[in-house]
């Protein structure tokens, strides 16, 4: 008698299903009202199943946290590796990220929520997150230094205060609160992606 075969979920297929499940709750009714339990209904499992696979309720919100700020390092991956002269890349890099911000902001204000909640909280995907951004500043200002588009000693260094320079424009809770208080924050990006530039030695 042949015995019989059984079908096995791989594991990732799995994980993959917990937090898609898990991502389409957190944009619907937010990550904070989202439970365990919620996500195994869903999936007609148990939690302690879930458990299986994350943790913890905050591993999940780590991950999926990951899964969105990925989105936005595809974008600056893409506009930094465009065949563009190095200031204007830079500039077109964090117009980009600040226009996807703020788009989050107007269009999926659970996700922002989110995201504003693990900036405030130093989530560690988002230490990472931020690390990494700032590692393509870097690379991008150091194509300026080789073309002779920049004039900056240390890359590394002048990315870190490119990062801290534009911040108002690409925290969540920063860019939330200029448009709650009616700021102008077009032109205030216009004013300091000048600034950045400046500071970067680019020529005129």
């Amino acid at each position: 008698m042949k015995p019989v075969s059984r079908t096995r979920t791989d594991p990732e297929e799995t994980r993959s299903r917990i937090l898609e499940v898990a991502e389409n709750f957190f944009r619907t009714i937010g990550y904070q009202k989202t439970s365990v339990a919620d996500i195994a209904a869903e999936l007609r499992m148990s939690p302690a199943n879930i458990y299986r696979f994350f943790p913890s309720k905050g591993a999940i919100n780590e991950s999926i946290c990951g899964r969105i700020v990925e989105e936005v390092a595809d974008i600056a991956f893409t506009i930094a590796r465009a065949p563009l002269p190095a200031p204007e890349k830079l500039t077109k890099l964090l117009i980009a990220i600040h226009e996807h911000n703020k788009a989050t902001l107007i269009r999926e204000k659970r996700t922002h929520d989110m995201l504003s909640a693990a900036m405030h909280e130093n989530w560690a995907t988002i230490k990472d997150h931020i690390e990494r951004m700032t590692l393509i500043i870097e690379g991008v200002i150091r194509e300026g230094v080789a073309s002779g588009d920049f004039d900056v000693d240390d890359p590394a260094e002048a990315a870190r205060c490119v990062k801290t320079a534009f911040m108002t424009f690409l925290h969540p809770q920063m860019i939330e609160h200029c448009i709650l208080h009616g700021e102008d924050i077009e032109e205030g990006l216009r004013e300091q992606l000048r600034f950045i530039l400046r500071g970067l030695g680019k020529r005129n």
